[in-house]
């Protein structure tokens, strides 16, 4: 696959989107978060993926206006929560996401989990990218039945659906599906947040060894060559460095192999059909109210 930093995948509604964003995704601290996000974009990255849950949309947007490129040519992400769901509840929380984010429009809206609701939610993305206040929406930690219960009452079907994805959990049958239906595949965790000894794979040294590369990169450019769009994080601006140096080396089908026989198929984090604990959650929140 020949790319670039600069590279972009159209989604079914012609908006493109980069293959590589940056991801803040528990990065807490107000400064730590702005000068990762300042160091990403200084360094190329011109997508920014956050959400509602990860508590730092504010410090985003801090760092998006400091930062000082033009918003055309930035692509946001965020999301809505769960204990937002519903119609006039999701409106309510895209307007506080933008207030917070110092934007008039998002490029993507997606919502975080398939919760209860997640129905009436959805409309209420469907008429806000009718609205234009939102560039294109879609969804996260959807499987395969989610779709299809939501296929009933949708008008507008999924541009893309963000997953955990990394060699350890590669979601064949799901990323078939998606293929299928036009969803963009976007991994979350793709480097399975280095846990499970995923970065001591002997495997995955050895093709690093090979192409003078980490074996972040090689995961990376993996994620990449399968066609799926990827949002690394790091705080550390070296890193974010080295997690978009992935284009000047490439994959051969030997090295393909070897990934694809690391896949175990079991998820590392979080369940999408815990629906009972996003029940607790929102039920929480309303008595909270």
């Amino acid at each position: 696959m020949d790319l670039s930093i600069n590279a972009t995948k159209k989604l079914s509604n012609g908006v493109e989107i980069p293959y590589l964003g940056f991801g803040v995704f528990l990065v807490n601290d107000p400064k730590e978060c702005e000068q990762s996000v300042l160091a990403a974009i200084k360094n190329g990255y011109r997508s920014i993926d956050t959400a509602t849950r990860y508590e730092n949309e504010e410090f985003v947007g801090n760092a998006i206006k400091a930062a000082g490129v033009p918003r055309e040519e930035l692509f946001i992400t965020t999301k809505v929560w769960v204990t937002d769901f519903g119609y006039e509840e999701t409106k309510k929380a895209f307007r506080e996401s933008l207030r917070k984010l110092q934007l008039d429009y998002l490029d993507l809206y997606l919502i975080h989990w398939a919760a209860p609701g997640f129905e009436e939610t959805w409309r209420a993305l469907e008429d806000l990218y009718e609205e234009g206040l939102v560039r294109a929406i879609g969804v996260c930690n959807f499987q395969i039945h989610h779709f299809e219960k939501l296929a009933e009452t949708a008008k507008i079907t999924p541009m893309l659906n963000q997953v955990e994805t990394h060699p350890l959990f590669q979601q064949v049958e799901l990323r078939n599906y998606l293929a299928q239906h036009d969803i963009a595949h976007e991994a979350w965790a793709p480097l399975g947040q280095g846990k499970n000894g995923l970065f001591d794979s002997p495997a995955l040294a050895e093709i690093a060894k090979k192409h003078n590369k980490t074996v972040a990169q090689v995961i990376l450019r993996w994620h990449l060559d399968r066609d799926t769009i990827i949002i690394p994080k790091s705080v550390h601006e070296q890193r974010i460095i080295e997690n978009a140096d992935l284009f000047d080396f490439a994959l051969d089908a030997d090295d393909i192999k070897t990934i694809t026989s690391l896949d175990t198929n079991q998820r590392s984090f979080g369940n999408p059909d815990d629906s009972e604990r996003f029940k607790a959650m929102q039920e929480a929140a309303k008595s909270n109210s």
